[in-house]
């Protein structure tokens, strides 16, 4: 922050920005409806954070409607099928988050409803430090620091912290808490995030349009669209597998639900051999396996991933050693990954149904 300004001044400028500019989100009670005292509903501010949780939130509103139309509120949330949840969550990743929602909702509706402060919310399935924060500010408007990625950006180029991330985050959590005003706290919470996103962006920040230009020590120094500094990241390291992708004569696919803890846990998918640098074969049926050309590469976290995809056609009477045929099959219903094990299967003149003749 430049001398001469303080952080009431800085957050009240912030504010006023957010009256005028706030981006209208489905799950958000904008600036002036919440003046006249419309109270934000937990329900959707808590489905929202879950759901944007390294997502964006382009990504996340066609999901958010659907999660809403289907399920209002938590109650009815709580008493879906875990498989329809995991269906509708298909495309989000990281679906260890859409269990913990469905635990999270259980839990809050056996309750009779959310519990209004951080150290009540950071106690349920899912929710963390960064989520406690958000939903106590947003919903409750308590003056929690609520810090994501976008707030560390406005908070690193306002104090120009050249220290690169990850080890100055608690520098920056301590100067971002600093700035949070104990009036409106939910409001400043969404006001930092909607400036980052929208202003104070990664690359090409718009500082001339920043109704924080005058308090930012980056920009007077010149170096705002270099902060915030990041360490180096080691490279990815690539693990592989094999997809099998049984058709059955009447064309049903040969589906497994992967366990419930590790990647895609509780998620339908194809059988497939562990994804490692030298992965073991291990075919859910005998069959006359084909594998085809060319491989399916997925990015997690931390690793790439390479599949070669084996495809093979079963008689009707075909017993899998694991896994089910699923008439009922759509490839919606599938994690990304598995998707397109799917449309790379799908381009095998194997795949075409088999003559009649």
């Amino acid at each position: 922050m430049r001398d001469g300004y303080d952080s009431a001044e800085c957050s009240a400028a912030l504010l006023r920005w957010y009256d005028g500019a706030a981006r209208v989100l489905p799950w958000r009670v904008g600036p002036a409806d919440r003046a006249a005292g419309v109270a934000p509903d937990p329900y959707r501010v808590w489905l929202s954070e879950i759901m944007l949780q390294q997502t964006t939130v382009a990504a996340v509103r066609a999901y958010f409607h659907r999660f809403t139309a289907r399920w209002p509120d938590v109650q009815a949330l709580a008493a879906a099928e875990e498989s329809e949840v995991m269906a509708e969550w298909a495309g989000l990743g990281y679906y260890a988050r859409a269990r913990n929602l469905l635990a999270c909702a259980r839990a809050v509706a056996k309750a009779g409803g959310f519990p209004t402060d951080r150290d009540g919310l950071r106690a349920l399935p899912g929710i963390g430090a960064y989520t406690s924060a958000a939903i106590a500010a947003i919903a409750y408007d308590h003056p929690e620091c609520v810090v994501d990625g976008n707030v560390e950006r406005v908070v690193a180029r306002l104090f120009a912290v050249t220290d690169p991330l990850p080890g100055a985050r608690r520098t920056l959590a301590r100067l971002a808490e600093s700035l949070t005003p104990r009036q409106r706290p939910g409001d400043y919470a969404q006001a930092m995030m909607d400036l980052g996103a929208t202003v104070c962006t990664p690359r090409n920040p718009r500082c001339d349009e920043c109704p924080l230009e005058g308090f930012c020590a980056a920009r007077a120094a010149g170096i705002a669209a270099s902060l915030p500094a990041r360490a180096p990241k080691p490279p990815k390291p690539t693990r592989r597998g094999t997809a099998y992708v049984a058709l059955r004569a009447d064309g049903a696919p040969l589906l497994e639900t992967r366990p419930a803890k590790g990647l895609l846990g509780g998620m339908p998918g194809w059988p497939g051999t562990d994804w490692s640098e030298a992965p073991t074969p291990a075919p859910p049926l005998d069959a006359d396996w084909i594998t085809l050309p060319g491989t399916v590469r997925h990015t997690f976290t931390h690793f790439h991933l390479d599949l070669s995809v084996a495809l093979a056609r079963v008689p009707q009477h075909a017993t899998p050693a694991r896994g089910a045929f699923r008439p009922d099959f759509t490839p919606d219903s599938l994690p990304t990954v598995m998707r397109k094990v799917w449309e790379h299967a799908t381009t095998a003149d194997l795949f075409a149904p088999p003559s009649k003749d």
